[in-house]
């Protein structure tokens, strides 16, 4: 087991809007199918222990990039998507937000003895990480929020939050039981954040007189995760910024899409049809599901398929997001019945986007993207929290009714 991530987010309040919710639990069903049959279960595990793949994630969904909110609503909409086929698909999400995390050991249990497993030792693993992460940890972040995402074989990821209301602050944790050395001698590489002054980290090694006094969570032999930990950061602001994207990445991905057509590449014939707003949301969609890791360190990008709702980077386009899921889930159907030929021009939306970006040349045109996002967003049905979008009139945008 080891901690395999922190994000520091801006802790957001507000509902997400019954238009947003509802696609978001279909996007992620696709997305979920997709990386399954394609990867595995054990994978798909080990994204979700991933803070820049989750955040990613989120963003591609269509939630606001930088918030706290990803977190709930993200594990809300996959929670409701999941469970019903747990059986076909393998996984189970237990726990969530608020009283809901309290039921994760009732749940564990349940979904072990239908599949074999071992219900206490899941049981005991979800309450130990919560312990670390709230007790044995103590740098200000209380937890809210802890989901347990298990496996048919008995693997598991953990993703759990904390917010700490001195400065308005979120940070989310993720757990994965690939790897297993200990919970309480030195689990992480490192805990980094905004410094705290001195906290109280009763995993260290210095600390080991003290816990063996008042602290016997566990009876495991000592060792130290060797594997490095990730932080994410994201600032406390809602408009997207040059600095918070790879110009040469969303650029090229751009140029693919816009300029040139699908019938200019093989791997596209099948995608033919879509239109190129489509072909954009798809193409970052797919990065979701073949990215490498190295390909989500600027989560940002990732908002450039569905927008956020709350306007930024621009309103979210809903017959655009729509189009992306009825794409996605012909492919997963198709490839259900032995027919991999969509999915695999999904797939090549991604790889394509690769190979121009060697060759390409990033403008700093940003604002110029996200002037044109704007202006057509009322056409592809945009939406936020605080309406409709509506077209430009004398040159001025109207964003909302």
């Amino acid at each position: 087991m080891r901690r395999s991530g922190i994000a520091n987010l801006p802790l957001h309040h507000g509902h997400v809007p019954g238009w947003l919710a509802e696609r978001m639990t279909r996007l992620g069903l696709a997305i979920t199918e997709c990386i399954l049959q394609d990867f595995g279960k054990q994978e798909y595990l080990k994204r979700l222990s991933d803070p820049f793949w989750f955040q990613s994630l989120g963003c591609v969904m269509g939630m606001d990039w930088h918030s706290s909110g990803i977190t709930t609503s993200v594990l809300g909409a996959l929670k409701k998507a999941v469970n019903p086929l747990s059986k076909e698909l393998g996984i189970y999400i237990c726990g969530g937000k608020g009283k809901h995390s309290k039921n994760t050991p009732q749940e564990l249990y349940r979904y072990s003895d239908k599949h074999g497993l071992d219900g206490a030792g899941l049981a005991r693993a979800s309450k130990l990480v919560a312990k670390v992460d709230n007790s044995a940890i103590q740098d200000g972040y209380q937890l809210y929020l802890h989901a347990f995402i298990v496996n048919d074989e008995g693997g598991w990821t953990v993703v759990q939050q904390g917010m700490k209301d001195a400065d308005a602050t979120a940070r989310r944790y993720h757990w994965h039981s690939e790897g297993f050395a200990s919970y309480t001698e030195q689990p992480h590489s490192g805990i980094c954040g905004a410094n705290q002054g001195k906290i109280i980290d009763m995993t260290a090694l210095e600390a080991k007189p003290t816990k063996a006094a008042i602290l016997s969570l566990c009876t495991e032999k000592p060792a130290t995760v060797l594997a490095e930990l990730s932080t994410l950061s994201m600032p406390n602001r809602h408009h997207v910024t040059a600095n918070d994207i790879n110009l040469k990445r969303l650029g090229a991905m751009l140029w693919l899409t816009h300029e040139r057509q699908p019938a200019d590449f093989d791997e596209l014939l099948l995608l033919q049809g879509v239109g190129a707003r489509t072909l954009q949301s798809l193409a970052l969609v797919s990065e979701v599901i073949y990215g490498t890791p190295t390909r989500f360190d600027d989560p940002a990008r990732f908002s450039f398929a569905h927008g956020g709702k709350d306007g930024h980077p621009f309103p979210v386009p809903t017959k655009i997001y729509d189009e992306t899921i009825d794409v996605l889930n012909r492919a997963v159907r198709q490839a259900k019945l032995g027919l991999h030929d969509k999915k695999q021009a999904i797939q090549a939306l991604s790889s394509l986007a690769y190979r121009a970006e060697k060759d390409f040349v990033a403008r700093d045109n940003l604002n110029e993207l996200l002037e044109r996002e704007r202006n057509n967003a009322w056409q592809y049905g945009g939406k936020t929290v605080f309406g409709d979008s509506m077209p430009p009139v004398n040159n001025q945008l109207r964003l909302f009714d």
